[in-house]
């Protein structure tokens, strides 16, 4: 299985996961699917069948909302059985919504953010202290960028030159209830990790051939006499892969209902399926499948700062052009229906 192919089913899954039990969070899943695909069929060295092995490089989901992405991730790795994915947020499930460590191949149980990067420099320390090779990888979000305990982790991991930590950074530009720049300025992002002593690099993190050449240059960085940590800027955009959810606050939250939503999704993904990959769910898609209405709210602003009134052109530009671009697809799929 190769990255794509892992990037699709992740978000297939995804779908499905958060549609069964009425779980949120499906906008971070999708624009961390990619990362996660490529981390664990090109990057990290585990054993699904040991998954407590020792000489195992170690993995962080810090962003532990997304866990869905994860939780596919394993499943289809081996860790345990595609079948149980269906059982996410459900009464007695293992699968919780956020991160669990009672799951195998997961190091650290996550969701309060801002510690997984702090737990990353403390294992990447121990495992340096104790000359081993093992590598340490933590996935944050931009939003979670907010909380100090982030760049008290980096001040640490610069000044014991943790050469074997690599974070990698979800910048999908949102997070809670509006856009990340809108909650709390982050300008020069690349430049404050810079100031903390951390190898940058930046990349298009939806674009597995960067991805996998940025991993390539970590390690180039990890071989050097620098020393340093590096951080991978991830670029990406929130809800990847299904147009209606791309960009839309509301999507961090919800989770797509019977009808027009799940349908949409599913057909969505179905247009980019990778030859030979099979659907488990609905292995032809929706065959008859419902499109929204001219009163469905697909296009509108969610996000706190349209509610408060608040003007920031550069975001209304591009929220704009992202329901424009919605809104004309679903019009043309309504003529054609």
């Amino acid at each position: 299985m190769n990255s794509e192919e892992l990037a699709w089913k992740i978000r297939r899954h995804g779908i499905e996961m958060t549609h069964l039990s009425g779980g949120s969070h499906i906008g971070a899943v999708l624009s961390v699917a990619d990362i996660i695909a490529v981390l664990y069929t090109d990057i990290l060295n585990y054993d699904a069948k040991n998954p407590r092995w020792e000489e195992r490089d170690r993995m962080i989901l810090s962003k532990g909302h997304a866990g869905a992405a994860l939780y596919a991730a394993l499943a289809e790795c081996g860790f345990f059985s595609v079948e149980e994915l269906k059982t996410h947020y459900a009464d007695g499930s293992r699968l919780s919504g956020h991160v669990s460590h009672c799951i195998p191949g997961v190091d650290l149980s996550t969701g309060s953010l801002g510690h997984g990067l702090s737990v990353a420099a403390g294992m990447a320390y121990t495992l340096k202290k104790d000359r081993r090779k093992e590598r340490v990888f933590a996935v944050l979000g931009d939003g979670e960028c907010d909380e100090g305990s982030v760049w008290e982790a980096a001040l640490f991991a610069n000044h014991f030159r943790l050469n074997n930590l690599i974070a990698i950074i979800d910048r999908n530009y949102m997070q809670s209830m509006d856009f990340q720049e809108n909650t709390l300025e982050m300008k020069d992002f690349g430049a404050k990790w810079k100031g903390f002593g951390w190898n940058v690099i930046e990349i298009d993190g939806n674009n597995h051939r960067q991805l996998k050449r940025a991993f390539q240059k970590a390690e180039e960085y990890r071989n050097s006499e620098t020393h340093k940590p590096t951080i991978i800027i991830a670029n990406t955009v929130k809800g990847y892969g299904v147009s209606f959810m791309e960009n839309n606050i509301l999507w961090h939250y919800r989770f797509p209902h019977d009808g027009w939503e799940y349908d949409c999704a599913v057909n969505e993904l179905h247009q980019s399926i990778p030859p030979g990959v099979e659907d488990i769910y609905t292995p032809k898609g929706i065959e008859k499948p419902i499109f929204p209405t001219e009163q469905d709210n697909i296009n509108s602003d969610y996000t706190f700062t349209y509610t408060w009134n608040t003007t920031y052109p550069e975001r209304m530009r591009r929220v704009e052009a992202v329901g424009d671009s919605n809104k004309r697809k679903y019009t043309q799929q309504r003529k054609e229906e």
